[in-house]
């Protein structure tokens, strides 16, 4: 009897919550959404998404159009693969999709969406970007540490030699290299690293896999970013990682926050950012999570301090002599550029990018093939919004495909090839009006760093290029070498490039200060 009567509950139960549901859609709005593969119950598109969404998203937009839906779990996302779908969301109609959807990352990576990519679209956010803007990476601000720069860049020549000169023809990891030089730039990082010590980080090479670390964990896509109420089970593990992860960051900064503050002699960015906080003037206060935040930074193109900058240049550099080491042709063509302009008895400087016109179309051809963002960070949009006919309903997710965009043959001849040569005489420019080349995104979301970025990438580049002679290691042939990626917030490779380098200038100028 009592069986009976649960099982009657049960069955008027689900009736009803069968015949709400049915009310409930027949009185939803119906919208014409864009073509896409037609998702499962609960998961959605996600298991068409492969350890490389990029690749799988440019598969499916091969079959579906520039402007594609796909499910992730419970929530609509609009991929844009095409120059017009990215101008309509990145300039056209900016301030429609201008916010951030909520992910663990940024809750558990970011001091609960305290950084500036992370960070929802409103008075906080609007006051970092003025921040950025204004103070971090002001022309004037950037002008200022140009010694710094150019210190740490002959730091990182005078490595290089002493390792090729010890190491006697043997390969070395550039990106270890790399990855010291931009973290250095960023902010002189290497006396507060090797004072924290044994209380956070044991190793520079510790702190090297958690800025690795921190750029995987902002690139997943856990259950609970795309299925909520199965978030509590992370059954991928990525919840526990980020949590680990944020202490260590976090005792780490605690310490670089306190250094900073007891010196303040205003000789770096975190100087500059305590300073800006502190201003009694501003509208919306940061608190010293925000200015922890900001500090360890994650943006995928450069506008945070430590991660973003150390990554997305040590990773576009190491793409570039990759590409170069399979190019012999072209490293002769760049090599002669830099004889002719520079000569053998001096370094390049940042007042010679705009004589490098070669050196600039391999930055360009680099970033076009191997952009450290493939896929521009999320947005959210705000409101309803019709594009060719159809809807992107209030809540979408959107996806722009720069990595999309790189690979079209319509824009591109040979889109498969390196050829740097394509950019030479072009007006194609990197900072976010020509949307065939997104590197750095566009429109208020844009990186505001960016300058800081292409400077150390051009010198860094130019340099390594005009003081080495490069070569694959013995036995080794450009057949042999590996091209694979590896997806999280930026794009590495998945194998670090191990290159040997030959000193080829002065031995003076190596040693010089």
């Amino acid at each position: 009897m009592e069986f009976q009567l649960c099982l009657s509950l049960f069955t008027i139960t689900l009736a009803t919550i069968l015949f709400v549901r049915t009310l409930l859609r027949r009185n939803r709005r119906v919208y014409n959404l864009p073509p896409g593969p037609k998702p499962w119950p609960i998961i959605g598109n996600l298991n068409l998404i492969g350890s490389l969404p990029h690749r799988s998203i440019q598969k499916f937009s091969k079959q579906y159009g520039p402007l594609m839906h796909l499910r992730f779990g419970s929530f609509s996302v609009v991929v844009g693969s095409s120059v017009e779908m990215a101008k309509f969301s990145l300039k056209t109609h900016d301030v429609l999709f201008i916010d951030r959807p909520k992910a663990a990352a940024g809750k558990y990576t970011t001091y609960n969406y305290s950084n500036i990519a992370w960070s929802p679209y409103g008075a906080y956010w609007l006051q970092a970007l003025k921040m950025c803007l204004t103070e971090l990476f002001s022309a004037k601000r950037l002008k200022s540490y140009e010694f710094i720069r150019d210190e740490e860049m002959r730091s990182l020549l005078r490595d290089l030699h002493a390792a090729a000169t010890s190491m006697a023809g043997r390969a070395v990891t550039l990106k270890e290299h790399l990855t010291t030089l931009s973290l250095n730039v960023i902010s002189r990082m290497r006396e507060v690293v090797d004072k924290v010590g044994g209380s956070v980080i044991t190793t520079p090479e510790q702190f090297r896999w958690m800025l690795d670390e921190l750029f995987i964990l902002n690139g997943v896509i856990t259950i609970g970013d795309s299925i909520p109420w199965l978030g509590w089970l992370d059954l991928e593990g990525y919840i526990r990682r980020m949590k680990k992860l944020s202490n260590m960051f976090d005792r780490f900064l605690e310490f670089v926050v306190d250094e900073h503050e007891n010196r303040r002699r205003q000789e770096d960015m975190v100087d500059v950012l305590l300073n800006v906080a502190n201003d009694p003037s501003l509208e919306v206060k940061f608190n010293r999570d925000s200015v922890k935040a900001f500090t360890q930074g994650f943006h995928r193109k450069v506008p945070d301090l430590f991660a973003g900058g150390t990554e997305s240049s040590a990773v576009i550099v190491e793409w570039a002599i990759s590409e170069l080491l399979r190019k012999p042709e072209v490293i002769a063509k760049a090599t002669e550029e830099l004889d002719r302009v520079i000569g053998r008895n001096r370094w390049a400087t940042e007042k010679d990018i705009p004589s490098l016109p070669y050196i600039d179309a391999i930055v360009k051809e680099t970033m076009r093939m191997h952009p450290v963002v493939p896929l521009l960070a999320p947005r959210l949009c705000r409101e309803d919004a019709s594009v060719d006919g159809y809807d992107i309903p209030a809540g979408t997710r959107v996806l722009v495909s720069v990595w999309s965009i790189g690979r079209d043959p319509k824009l591109w001849e040979n889109p498969e090839e390196f050829m740097p040569e394509r950019f030479m005489g072009s007006k194609i420019d990197v900072k976010g009006q020509d949307f065939e080349l997104l590197p750095f995104g566009s429109g208020r979301r844009m990186c505001p760093g960016y300058n800081l970025g292409l400077k150390v990438i051009y010198v860094s580049l130019a340099n390594l290029l005009h003081g080495f002679a490069w070569r694959l290691p013995d036995g080794m042939t450009k057949e042999q070498l590996s091209m694979e990626e590896v997806f999280g917030l930026s794009t590495p490779r998945k194998i670090p490039l191990e290159a040997v380098g030959e000193p080829k200038l002065s031995t003076h100028l190596y040693v010089a200060v």
